[in-house]
């Protein structure tokens, strides 16, 4: 068995994968070789040099290769697991600054919101080269995707290549922990099932594991009595959905807050995400980019006025965090499971996969990614049949896939007038003229990463 990793590079991603890797007995049994791949040869060789030393400490039956070369990476590979990036904290203070510089309402800018619609097509262009190789080199392979903005990718993948992909988060978990608070019981204590979008799904079922019994009203009577200010910037804006449609949303206000118009009064971090003095400069023109902040559960704000460390930024020193002396941890990431599922004789249950819906949420589109659970085992993904969702949560995610569609469009036609079409469903818009003016600058601002995307109507059609 051959096991891709692209993206090893990563001090978090590739050492973790391989971790999880060496930790199933069943993956080891098969004897697999494990290739790293990242074109950033620096970190690829102490990802590979940490493989290597944590292999050999634990005496596991696995070879393990790494390479700067995508084919010979994909060559023969059974598994491709995935995660890239584009200097993505420089890029992500554009993504999240220059939209609200035009007046667009946008939170986060990560996934949604025309931030999310530019850091899907810088990551297109890479991932689908990735599918294309694929084609060549292991046409039967799988691809498993944890690269963002997750559905948006995973749309083009589908689309536009004849690879099997399966997109991956951990953020149904953060829900289920949500509601395991609420509830004050341990996830593990919970039967959940949620589906939706990646970064905007919705549980309709919360059991007890033990019992069976339907949960959902204590989960109501027990947020009616949560303090209302309790962890503020992660769940009010689930809170009042919750209220609103009845069933409970996941994973966190950040994310589900990027396609919400009216989300912003429930984060207060949106105020300080990537906060600079615009006197002193715009940071992407040369200067350091500013602190992301996830949320303010953490409390950055909270930082002593000369702290003798300074927040952290951007991760520039490549050495690892990891020990490879140290015991293994497994990530909570679903890869194993998969590939268990898949090449192991066995047969696993998965919380959340991201694939075409064929039927599995009966009121959006059968050919639209998105978030399920699902059976894996030797035949393949299965996604779980849900329940219709109520009106307000599909009409909402409807006008998501809408702009997916539109967003491919964008891409593989080269097309600003597809792309317009996408930023004016957008719930984050403001104006015609502001959609026109944020894809003329973000085409300008990003043009060595972003395809090269024309008007083809020429300015006469502009308007």
């Amino acid at each position: 068995m051959k096991i891709t990793i692209i993206g090893a590079g990563s001090r978090e991603f590739g050492p973790a994968t391989v971790r999880d890797l060496l930790l199933s007995e069943r993956i080891c049994e098969r004897q697999p070789t494990v290739t790293l791949m990242d074109v950033a040869e620096r970190e690829l060789k102490l990802t590979a040099s940490y493989a290597r030393d944590v292999t050999k400490r634990h005496e596991k039956p696995v070879t393990i290769e790494a390479t700067t070369e995508l084919n010979r990476a994909l060559d023969g590979a059974q598994v491709v697991v995935m995660a890239i990036a584009r200097r993505r904290y420089y890029y992500w203070a554009q993504d999240f600054h220059l939209p609200r510089q035009l007046g667009f309402r946008q939170i986060y800018g990560e996934n949604g919101g025309p931030g999310g619609l530019f850091h899907a097509l810088r990551n297109m262009g890479p991932t689908m080269d990735i599918a294309r190789a694929m084609e060549r080199h292991c046409p039967d392979a799988w691809l498993l995707n944890f690269t963002n903005p997750l559905t948006k990718l995973c749309e083009g993948l589908t689309r536009l290549s004849s690879i099997k992909v399966v997109g991956l988060c951990h953020g149904v978990f953060h829900g289920i922990a949500q509601i395991a608070q609420f509830l004050e019981c341990e996830p593990h204590e919970l039967e959940t099932y949620a589906c939706g979008l990646n970064h905007f799904s919705w549980f309709q079922e919360v059991r007890d594991r033990a019992t069976g019994t339907d949960l959902y009203p204590r989960l109501r009577e027990r947020e009616r009595q949560a303090h209302w200010l309790a962890r503020w910037d992660e769940i009010a804006l689930s809170r009042i959905l919750f209220r609103v449609v009845g069933l409970y949303p996941s994973p966190g206000a950040n994310h589900i807050g990027e396609y919400v118009r009216w989300a912003e009064e429930y984060l207060a971090s949106a105020a300080i995400q990537f906060f600079h003095d615009p006197r002193d400069g715009r940071p992407w023109e040369g200067g350091e980019i500013p602190t992301w902040v996830y949320n303010l559960s953490d409390r950055p704000h909270e930082v002593p006025l000369f702290p003798e460390r300074r927040l952290p930024r951007l991760h520039t020193n490549p050495r690892l965090a990891v020990d490879p002396a140290a015991p293994l941890e497994p990530s909570g990431e679903v890869t194993v499971p998969i590939i268990e599922g898949l090449y192991c004789g066995c047969r696993h249950e998965i919380a959340a996969v991201n694939v075409p819906n064929g039927s599995a949420i009966p009121n959006l589109p059968d050919d639209a990614v998105v978030e399920v659970p699902a059976t894996v085992d030797a035949a393949g993904v299965a996604a779980r049949r849900m329940q219709p969702l109520p009106e307000l949560a599909a009409a909402l995610l409807s006008t998501q896939i809408s702009i997916h569609r539109l967003l491919v469009e964008a891409f593989e036609h080269e097309s600003r007038d597809a792309l317009l079409q996408a930023l004016l469903l957008d719930p984050t818009t403001v104006s015609y003229r502001a959609a026109v003016d944020l894809i003329d600058l973000m085409c300008e601002r990003q043009a060595e990463v972003l395809p090269r995307l024309e008007w083809q109507r020429g300015p006469a059609g502009r308007g």
